[in-house]
Formats: C-alpha cells, structure tokens, sequence
C-alpha cells in the first residue's frame, strides 16, 4: 500500500485556487510532521509549507498568505489550499511524512532529508 497519495492537481487560470489533497495510509498519522514540496523541471524540491503534530505550521516566503496548509487526523489527510495561483506556482506538488512530529522546527521540516515517505506527486499547471 503506497502511504501517501496527493490529488487535487490540474489546470486552473492565473488567480484561480485549488486545494491538494494528501491520503496517507500511516498508521499513526498523527504522530508524523507533514509538508509539501514542489519541483519545477530540472530544479531541486523545494519546501512549500508543512504542519506539525501539534498543527504549527511554517510556510516558505513564497508561500505565505497565500497558501494554507492543514490536516484532518481522523482522515489521515494533510491539505494544501492555493489561493491566487500564478503562473510561477506551475510545478508537480509533493506531500511528505517525517517522524520527527512534535520536534519538527520551522526550520527542520525545510529539509528533504528528514521525511521518510513521499507521495507520486500531482501535477499543478497555472495558465494566462
């Protein structure tokens, strides 16, 4: 069983907003730290936002005020809301799982290397 799976990607226009979605198979979801990360062609990941287990969360520059991450517990689901996309934002979206939960920083979560699982990524594609 894959243990995340992102949906929620697609085509929207410039302005738009669409909010990614993250299933996890985890069983103890809610002790793991979640982030998602994007990736334009050719480039490396980069942090988007993430969530603690305790829900703070901390959100790359680009990302601030702009998007909102949250995560839903019972439904072993971590959301990615993305409001006033542009055409910059076009890349695939990653969510990630890292065991670190509570002691995750807003700093350490930026970090590839301390999430354990990564979904097959969803593809977000910003258009005039």
């Amino acid at each position: 069983q894959v243990p995340l799976v992102e949906s929620g990607g697609g085509l929207v226009q410039a302005g738009d907003s669409l909010r990614l979605s993250c299933a996890a198979s985890l069983r103890t979801f809610s002790m793991y730290t979640l982030s998602w990360f994007r990736q334009f062609p050719g480039k490396e990941r980069e942090f988007v936002a993430g969530i603690t287990s305790s829900k703070s969360t901390s959100y790359s520059a680009a990302a601030q005020g702009r998007f909102t991450i949250s995560r839903d517990n019972d439904q072993k689901t971590t959301y990615l809301q993305m409001n006033s996309l542009k055409l910059e934002q076009t890349a695939v979206y990653y969510c990630a799982a890292s065991l670190q939960g509570r002691s995750a920083t807003a700093q350490s979560m930026r970090q590839w290397k301390i999430y354990t699982y990564w979904g097959q990524g969803t593809q977000v594609t910003v258009s005039t």
